[in-house]
């Protein structure tokens, strides 16, 4: 049995437009679709924007315990915005189509596996004739995926099930965004305002007016004085905040100090299967997070995992099948609300589906915390794995706890994305703090 794994780690449906992309932003993009690989078994085939370096298929098969010869990689020409990304046109490209039938030729495929199980991986199922290995098939089909992951949709879809979220509403048309933002500001709070498909905080702002407010979900803070300010906000920004196609805007009251949550889970036919939940840390933006969470006490986190329970069930009957994550923030007087789902293998799957459920011996899952953050600056690759395993620091599957190199970014910038597995919080920032003095030379190490 196989599975073909697709790692279209960027599509329109998680970040609108993607002419806009840089071709930095997508050389990371790139990078982080290597993380495909520890989803992979003994004798998957899994398509690629590029061939995996040797070093990282080395170092993820000899964790997850594939034989990476086993492995089969199929590469689609260029497609119109270049090699980085899986976009639509690479996937529908005769000759890679061609070409990914040999590869599955004589085999049986069990599962269709796609970051994002988008309209595009549909039609490639179908073509291959495979689409009843690819769990939702026909609400992919009919272009789901971007129901899923609208951040206006979510609004309706969690109000429609009484699901907490903050107040606010979707808007279409200028003046109903000023009005909308104008509102809340009036009232005293802060707002954040979001781009309807954008994914990692890159797509909100937030606006103040009397509120002193530090950015966190956002790259900036937009004082805005008055009424004309407001107005004057949204003319400028209104291509933006439209995602440049007349996108919704969603906006809603923001709360400052809040503690960024999600909640992961595994939709069926059936039924919906919490798969694990964390705590983002923003800088401003999310650049890394500790699962299980901290902050939240028993009682949030079990309102975290059961709200975000329901959100599973309503997309269960909509016909959505896959890993969502519920994102979530709790407030300072312990409130939670919800802002959005993201339908796809996220930034954390890996960290469920793989290192808490391939490398961590059962005896250990219960009783490990894992932090992951982005951007430690590494001579290289294989220099860094010398280095954490000379001293002492690298994962040791007896024990369940040291450092992972999740993700290889240093084709886009010299970094790597490092997981710090531990028995409690406090003993994985003093392994951090070790892990980051390792590589003090390497200039711009995270902190």
């Amino acid at each position: 049995m196989t599975t073909l794994c697709i790692a279209n780690n960027r599509t329109e449906e998680m970040v609108g437009d993607l002419t806009g992309m840089t071709p930095l932003e997508q050389r990371f993009a790139g990078c982080g679709a290597q993380r495909m690989l520890w989803w992979a078994e003994d004798g998957d085939v899994l398509v690629l924007p590029w061939g995996p370096d040797p070093e990282y298929l080395a170092y993820v098969t000899g964790l997850t315990g594939v034989r990476a010869g086993s492995l089969t990689f199929v590469v689609p020409p260029p497609g119109a915005e270049g090699t980085e990304i899986l976009t639509t046109d690479r996937l529908a490209d005769p000759d890679f189509r061609a070409e990914l039938r040999r590869a599955l030729a004589g085999r049986s495929v069990d599962e269709v596996l796609a970051i994002s199980p988008n309209g595009a991986v549909a039609a490639l199922a179908a073509a291959l004739g495979v689409e009843h290995a690819m769990p939702g098939h026909a609400f992919a089909a009919q272009g789901g995926n971007a129901l899923v992951n609208s951040k206006a949709a979510f609004r309706a879809l969690a109000a429609g099930v009484g699901v907490p979220i903050p107040p606010g509403t979707v808007a279409g048309s200028p003046a109903e965004v000023a009005a909308a933002i104008e509102a809340l500001l009036a009232q005293g709070h802060s707002v954040m305002v979001k781009v309807e498909f954008q994914a990692g905080g890159f797509g909100n702002e937030i606006l103040s007016r009397d509120e002193q407010v530090t950015a966190a979900g956002a790259e900036r803070v937009v004082p805005l004085a008055d009424q004309a300010a407001v107005a004057g906000y949204v003319a400028d920004r209104w291509t933006w905040l439209t995602g440049g196609r007349a996108q919704r805007v969603v906006v809603e009251r923001y709360f400052a100090d809040a503690t960024a949550l999600y909640t992961q889970f595994v939709i069926g036919d059936t039924e919906v299967v919490q798969a694990g939940c964390g705590e983002m840390l923003m800088q401003p933006v999310v650049v890394g997070e500790i699962t299980p969470p901290v902050t939240p006490d028993a009682a949030a986190r079990a309102e975290l995992v059961d709200q975000g329970a329901r959100l599973g069930e309503a997309l269960r009957v909509l016909g959505y099948r896959g890993t969502v994550s519920a994102d979530a923030v709790l407030t300072p007087k312990g409130e939670i609300y919800f802002h959005e789902t993201n339908g796809r293998l996220t930034g954390s799957s890996h960290l469920h589906d793989a290192l808490f459920g391939r490398l961590l011996r059962a005896e250990h899952r219960g009783a490990r915390f894992i932090l992951e953050l982005a951007g430690l600056k590494v001579p290289s690759f294989a220099q860094a794995l010398a280095a954490i395993d000379r001293a002492g620091l690298a994962f040791d599957p007896e024990s369940g706890t040291g450092v992972v190199f999740s993700c290889d970014f240093a084709p886009a910038d010299g970094s790597v994305m490092y997981c710090v597995i531990a028995a409690s919080p406090e003993v994985a920032r003093a392994v951090e703090a070790r892990l980051l003095a390792l590589f003090a030379g390497s200039a711009g190490s995270a902190g």
